[in-house]
């Protein structure tokens, strides 16, 4: 039954056109970008508790940080959809031991930011107000994380930020578009307004967020790892990113999936870092 409630309420919403498309194209792009995951657990908690925590505002929204404290250049970790700075944990433990000062964020509408939604270009502000508070080095970005941190490092031309970590990021939001519409179901209608709500909210349609309007402008040395199974974000799109991201290397992966959780990939991060 659950497989066809995407139909279900895409049909809803088509019926909703109707009367009114803008109302029902509001109501498409909130199902959009309304996370279901990330919140944050009671195992998860008793980890983060661990860390110096501090709120960074942007606008109205409150970005909550997590600091582990090091001697070395700070480190900016940026976890994607559905997901929370206990994704880093791996991660950190190598940091912490390298001596790395480290932070770490929740998205908007993640873990225990505020906002109940979610989009790429929102969250690329909010990196850019937590760069602003802190004095960061080198930002380490996965999934969708990683797209927003190449679109803050793009439009903010961050100079202080001399390394970019991309881990099994999209290089564009079209097939994501693509496949939500086609899963719902929506009608040339409701896609139409839908179009022309990003055209009001971003002065572009979702095509335009490509990472090759991007990175090709990016200073920071950049490292790119990406696992050829990745089964969410296929390999070609990293083979996109280091097409545009000239100042950048490209380290392929096999087996570790879309999450890219291996002492294999740690080391390559480490030896980057250490570079």
């Amino acid at each position: 039954m659950s497989k066809y409630i995407p139909k279900i309420i895409g049909g809803f919403i088509n019926f909703i056109s109707l009367f009114s498309v803008t109302f029902a194209s509001k109501i498409a792009i909130y199902i959009f970008s309304k996370p279901r995951k990330g919140h944050i657990n009671a195992k998860e908690k008793e980890y983060l508790d661990t860390a110096n925590q501090e709120i960074v505002y942007y606008q109205d929204i409150a970005i909550q940080t997590y600091q582990w404290q090091g001697n070395k250049p700070t480190v900016l970790l940026v976890h994607g959809w559905e997901s929370n700075s206990y994704r880093w944990k791996d991660l950190i433990k190598h940091l912490k031991v390298e001596n790395y000062n480290i932070i770490s964020i929740d998205a908007p509408a993640h873990g225990n930011s505020g906002n109940k939604t979610f989009n790429a270009i929102l969250y690329s502000e909010c990196i850019n107000a937590v760069i602003n508070q802190f004095n960061i080095h080198t930002v380490i970005g996965h999934s969708v994380g990683g797209t927003a941190c190449a679109i803050a490092l793009h439009n903010y031309k961050i100079s202080s930020v001399k390394k970019f970590i991309s881990l099994g990021a999209p290089s564009n939001f079209i097939a994501l578009s693509k496949n939500y519409r086609k899963m719902m179901g929506f009608n040339k209608r409701v896609m139409k307004a839908m179009d022309a709500y990003y055209l009001q909210e971003f002065g572009h349609l979702p095509e335009y967020f490509t990472v090759a309007n991007y990175s090709k402008n990016i200073q920071a040395k950049g490292l790119i790892i990406h696992d050829r199974k990745d089964r969410i974000i296929p390999y070609k799109d990293a083979i996109e990113i280091a097409r545009y991201y000239k100042n950048s290397k490209l380290v392929k992966t096999v087996g570790f999936g879309h999450g890219l959780k291996s002492e294999k990939v740690y080391n390559h991060i480490l030896e980057f870092l250490n570079d």
